[in-house]
C-alpha cells in the first residue's frame, strides 16, 4: 500500500489562522489530548485556503468525470437534522471519488423562490429578498462548518435574476414549442395561502404548505403539456432500472398510470333509445366488454358537460348539488368510504352495443380532469358505480361470470375476470378475448376505438403570489399572447414589500401598475404583463444544468460543458421528491434534448434517497415541541461526531431515531483513532517490513470498505473502519509496537477512510503522520491483493459445549487434520482428563466440538 511522501508536521499559529505564505505553522505545539474545537478551528481556515473541491472543466483533463448532486435546500433558516443527514450522505460519495482521482463536480446552491419568504416578508414588512439572503448567508456559514466537498465556486440561487432569466427563456422555448398554453379549468384553490397548489401539492384534501381545506376554483392557468411525453417518461424509466430505488419507478409509474382500453361514444337520444340532436359524448374504458352491463351513465358535476347538457327542469336541482360538490376536494370525492349521491340530468345516451337507453347523472364520484370527465356505469362490475346504483335504486346487470354471488345481493362488486354472459356475441368469451372482440365491433360500427390513455395531467405551473418568476408573456387586446423578446430577459420582480405582498385572492403583482403596464412587442399598442409567477418547481426541473456553467450570460448553460459533465452520476435527495421534482426534471430534459440542446434524456444516472431524522419514533416538528437542533448537537459532540452518527446509524435510506444513536460514543470513537496517529513512531517508508498479520487486516478492511462505499453500504463501511482501529490499537498496546511500519500504514489508510465522515479528525490524523492537507486529496489507498488472501484463520475448539482452545489454522484445512491439531492441543488434553472422545462435530476451519466418554 502506497502512502504520500512524508513532510512537516504543519499546525496553525495561535489565532488558527494559517501562516502569510498560505500553510500553517509548523512550530505550534501538538495538542495533548483530542480537543474538537481546536481541530475544526485548525483546519476550516486552511480548507478555505486551498479551496481542495474545485472541479476542472479543463476539456484535456484526462482524469474520469463524476458529477455528484445532493438536492439543493430551500433556505428556511438555519440547517437541520434532515440536512445534516443529506449532504454527509452525498459527501460520503463525492470524497471517496476525490480520492480514487476522479474530476469531481460537487456543486452547492439554494432554490430561493417560494411561499415561506413571502409570508415571512410580510410579518416583517420587508422584500422576500431580504430575508432569503439572511437565511443563504446562515445555511452558507453552516454548510462551510459542516465541511461538506463543495464547489463553492459555483454557487447560485434560483431567485438571483441571472439564474431565473433563463428559467424564464425555457418557459419561452416550451412555450413556441406548444408545451406552453394558458387556459380555463376548475383548479385546486388553498383559501390561506390565497394560490393555486397542483394536484400533487394537495395532501389528504389539504394545502401541502399550510395544511387549509383545499376547494376549487375556475381560473385562466398556464400549464406545462407533460402529458406529451407520457409514454416516453413510462418507457425510459427502463434506462434507471438498478439505478435507482424501486419504490421511486413505482410511484412514477402509478402517477403517470397509463391505461389500455378504447374510447367509446354514446350518441344523445330520447328515453326510448332514438337518436336525437347533439353530438355523442365519448367515455373512455378499459372494459368495453361489460358494455352489455352499462346501466346508467355518469358525468362529473363540476364538468362544462353537465352544465351543457342538463335540462331546464333539472337545472335548478343540478345548480344546488354543483354547489355542494365544489365544497369537497377530489380527495375526498374519490374517497371509498364516501357516500355515492348525484342528481339525473334529465337526459339519456345510447348504448351503442345494444342501443338501449341510458339515464344521465351528475355526480362527484366522478372528476372532470380524469378521461373525458363522463363514464359508462357497469355497477355489477365497478365498486363505485355498485354503490351509487343501489344509493339511487339503479339497475343491476352481472354481465361477466366470476363465479362469485350476485353483486346486485350482496353489494359487493366483481370486479375479476371470467366470461361474458348475456352480451350478444361476446357472450361465452373470456375476457381478454371479450375486450378485443368489443373494441373490434366498436370500430365497425364507427362508435369507438382501441386507446390509450394516462393518469398523469399537464403541469399547472401559474402562481398568484409574488416571490417567483414572472411568467415572460404580454397580454395584447390585439395581438393576444405575446413572448417578451429574449433580449428583454429577464423580467425582473418590482420591488414589492410588506402589506404589498398581502394574498387578496390576484396576484401582487397585478397592483404593480407601472411594473404591469407595457407597449405591446409586435404591436407597439397598450398592453399587460402576465401577473403569475412560475411554480418554484420550474426553478429546480433544470438547475442541474446551470451548475456546468453558472456563470455564462450568454446561454441557459454550455451544451459542451453539459456533454462533458451529465447525467448526473449520483443523485442525492429524499424520497418525498419521488413525483414532483424527479418526473418534472426528467419531462424538461426531454424537451432540451428535442431541441438539440442536450444529448440525453433521463438527467440523473443514479438516484440515492436517504431516510429522515426522527425523534422516538415520530418526525421532528416545531409544533409537537420534538425538535433536535443541529447547532446544539454540533456544539457539544463536534461535527465529526454528528456525521459519523448520521453514517452509522444504519442502510442511508432507513430513517434515523436520534432517541436511539450516540454521538457522544462516535465521539469517543473518534478520540481513540486520533490517538492511534498521535502514538505512531515508526518512520514513513518499507511497510512490507511490518507486521504480516496487520498488513493482512488493513489491506482486507480498505477492500471491504470501498466495496461498501461503492454500494452505498456506508454503515457497513464505518464498522469496518472500527474493526480495524480497534486491531491497530492492540497492535500497538500488545502487539508489534508503534514503531512497526504496518502501523503506520494501518493507520494512514484510517485518516483516509475516516475522510470520507469525520474529515476534521482525518486531516488532523494526517498531519499527525507529517503529511501535507488536505486528506481528501489524497489517494485511495492500494490494496496488495496477495495480502487478501487468508494464511490463517481461528478455529475454536469446545470440550463438551466450552471453548477450551483457539487454533491458527490454514483455511484450507481438511477435516483429519484439524481433528489432529485439536486433539493435540495441550489445554484440549487437560479438558478432556484422560477421557475418550465419544463423537467429533468438525466444521472445516472454523469449529472443533468435542464430546467426551461419559465416565461409567
Amino acid at each position: 500500500m502506497t502512502a504520500p511522501p512524508p513532510a512537516v508536521v504543519s499546525r496553525p499559529d495561535a489565532d488558527g489562522r494559517p501562516d502569510a505564505d498560505g500553510r500553517p505553522d509548523a512550530t505550534a505545539p501538538l495538542e495533548p489530548h483530542f480537543d474538537v474545537e481546536a481541530i475544526q478551528a485548525r483546519w476550516l481556515p486552511v480548507w478555505e485556503d486551498l479551496q481542495p473541491f474545485r472541479a476542472s472543466d479543463d476539456p484535456a483533463d484526462p482524469r474520469p468525470r463524476c458529477y455528484v448532486l445532493d438536492m439543493f435546500p430551500y433556505p428556511s433558516g438555519d440547517l437541520h437534522m434532515g440536512h445534516a443527514e443529506a449532504f454527509a450522505m452525498g459527501d460520503v460519495i463525492a470524497r471517496y471519488r476525490f480520492l480514487k482521482g476522479d474530476n469531481v463536480l460537487h456543486p452547492i446552491g439554494w432554490d430561493s423562490f417560494g411561499l415561506p419568504a413571502e409570508n415571512a416578508a410580510i410579518v416583517r414588512g420587508e422584500n422576500p429578498a431580504a430575508w432569503t439572503h439572511r437565511n443563504i448567508a446562515t445555511q452558507a456559514e453552516s454548510f462551510r462548518r459542516y465541511a461538506i466537498s463543495v464547489d463553492w465556486s459555483r454557487r447560485f440561487n434560483t431567485s438571483d435574476p441571472q439564474y431565473y432569466r433563463w428559467t424564464q427563456w425555457l418557459f419561452l422555448t416550451c412555450f413556441r414549442r406548444g408545451l406552453a398554453e394558458r387556459r380555463a379549468s376548475a383548479v385546486n384553490w388553498c383559501p390561506s395561502c390565497q394560490t393555486v397548489l397542483a394536484n400533487e401539492q394537495v395532501v389528504a384534501g389539504e394545502c401541502e404548505r399550510c395544511g387549509a381545506a383545499v376547494t376549487k376554483r375556475e381560473l385562466t392557468q398556464w400549464y406545462l403539456r407533460i402529458t406529451d411525453y407520457a409514454e416516453q417518461l413510462l418507457d425510459d424509466m427502463a434506462e434507471l432500472r438498478g439505478t435507482w430505488p424501486e419504490r421511486v419507478l413505482t410511484m412514477q409509474r402509478n402517477w403517470i398510470g397509463r391505461s389500455t382500453g378504447a374510447y367509446v361514444d354514446f350518441a344523445l337520444c330520447d328515453d326510448q333509445g332514438t337518436i336525437v340532436d347533439g353530438g355523442p359524448v365519448t367515455v373512455f374504458t378499459t372494459r368495453p366488454d361489460t358494455l352489455f352491463g352499462a346501466t346508467f351513465f355518469v358525468i362529473a358535476a363540476d364538468a362544462p358537460l353537465a352544465s351543457a347538457l342538463v335540462t331546464d327542469e333539472q337545472r335548478a336541482a343540478f345548480t344546488d348539488y354543483l354547489a355542494q360538490v365544489r365544497r369537497a376536494s377530489d380527495i375526498e370525492r374519490l374517497a371509498a368510504d364516501r357516500p355515492k349521491t348525484g342528481v339525473f340530468l334529465g337526459r339519456y345516451v345510447r348504448n351503442p352495443l345494444d342501443g338501449s337507453a341510458l339515464p344521465v347523472y351528475a355526480a362527484d364520484y366522478v372528476l372532470a380532469d380524469y378521461g373525458t370527465g363522463a363514464i359508462m356505469a357497469v355497477p355489477a362490475h365497478d365498486q363505485r358505480d355498485l354503490d351509487f346504483a343501489r344509493a339511487l335504486d339503479l339497475p343491476v346487470r352481472v354481465v361477466v361470470e366470476t363465479g362469485e354471488p350476485d353483486p346486485a345481493h350482496t353489494g359487493r362488486a366483481t370486479v375479476a375476470e371470467g366470461v361474458a354472459v348475456d352480451s350478444g356475441p361476446l357472450t361465452g368469451l373470456a375476457t381478454a378475448a371479450a375486450i378485443t372482440a368489443a373494441i373490434d365491433l366498436l370500430a365497425e360500427r364507427g362508435t369507438g376505438r382501441a386507446a390509450v390513455t394516462y393518469r398523469l395531467r399537464d403541469w399547472l405551473i401559474s402562481r398568484q403570489r409574488y416571490w417567483g418568476a414572472p411568467i415572460p408573456i404580454i397580454h395584447c387586446p390585439q395581438c393576444g399572447e405575446v413572448p417578451v423578446p429574449e433580449a428583454d430577459l429577464p423580467v425582473l420582480l418590482p420591488d414589492l414589500s410588506g402589506e404589498q405582498l398581502t394574498p387578496r385572492g390576484t396576484s401582487p403583482l397585478g397592483a404593480a401598475v407601472q411594473w404591469l403596464s407595457v407597449a405591446c412587442p409586435h404591436c407597439g399598442e397598450p398592453a399587460q404583463r402576465d401577473t403569475d409567477t412560475m411554480d418554484t418547481f420550474v426553478d429546480s426541473a433544470w438547475y442541474y444544468l446551470r451548475y456546468c456553467s453558472p456563470q455564462d450570460d450568454q446561454q441557459a448553460f454550455d451544451p459542451a460543458a453539459v456533454r462533458r459533465w451529465l447525467p448526473v452520476t449520483q443523485y442525492v435527495g429524499g424520497v418525498e421528491h419521488a413525483i414532483l421534482h424527479l418526473l418534472y426534471s426528467r419531462f424538461l430534459t426531454k424537451v432540451l434534448r428535442d431541441c438539440g440542446l442536450v444529448e440525453f434524456g433521463e438527467p440523473f444516472r443514479a438516484l440515492l434517497n436517504q431516510g429522515q431524522v426522527i425523534l422516538n419514533g415520530a418526525a421532528m416538528s416545531k409544533s409537537k415541541g420534538n425538535m433536535v437542533d443541529l447547532g446544539q448537537q454540533i456544539d457539544a459532540y463536534g461535527v465529526d461526531a454528528v456525521r459519523l452518527t448520521m453514517v452509522f446509524a444504519g442502510p442511508p435510506e432507513e430513517d434515523i431515531d436520534w432517541a436511539d444513536v450516540s454521538p457522544s460514543g462516535a465521539k469517543r470513537f473518534l478520540a481513540r483513532a486520533w490517538r492511534l496517529a498521535r502514538d505512531v513512531t515508526a518512520e514513513p517508508g518499507a511497510p512490507e517490513r511490518g507486521d504480516h498479520s496487520l498488513r493482512c487486516a488493513t489491506h482486507r478492511t480498505v477492500a471491504e470498505v470501498e466495496q461498501a462505499i461503492t454500494g452505498l453500504r456506508f454503515n457497513v463501511a464505518v464498522a469496518r473502519i472500527m474493526e480495524l482501529v480497534n486491531t491497530v490499537r492492540k497492535a500497538i498496546d500488545s502487539g508489534p509496537g508503534p514503531a512497526d511500519p504496518a502501523v503506520r500504514e494501518a493507520v494512514a489508510a484510517i485518516a483516509i477512510m475516516m475522510s470520507l465522515v469525520a474529515p476534521y479528525t482525518a486531516e488532523d490524523m494526517w498531519s499527525l503522520l507529517g503529511h501535507p492537507p488536505p486528506v481528501a486529496r489524497a489517494e485511495w489507498p492500494q490494496v496488495d491483493p496477495a495480502l487478501l488472501v487468508q494464511r490463517e484463520v481461528t478455529c475454536v475448539v469446545q470440550v463438551a459445549g466450552k471453548v477450551r482452545a483457539r487454533l491458527a489454522v490454514p483455511p484450507g484445512i481438511d477435516e483429519a487434520e484439524l481433528s489432529r491439531r485439536a486433539l493435540a492441543d495441550a489445554a484440549v488434553e487437560r479438558a478432556l482428563a484422560g477421557r475418550g472422545v465419544a463423537r467429533l462435530i468438525i466444521r472445516p476451519p472454523s469449529l472443533v466440538n468435542i464430546l467426551p466418554e461419559v465416565a461409567s
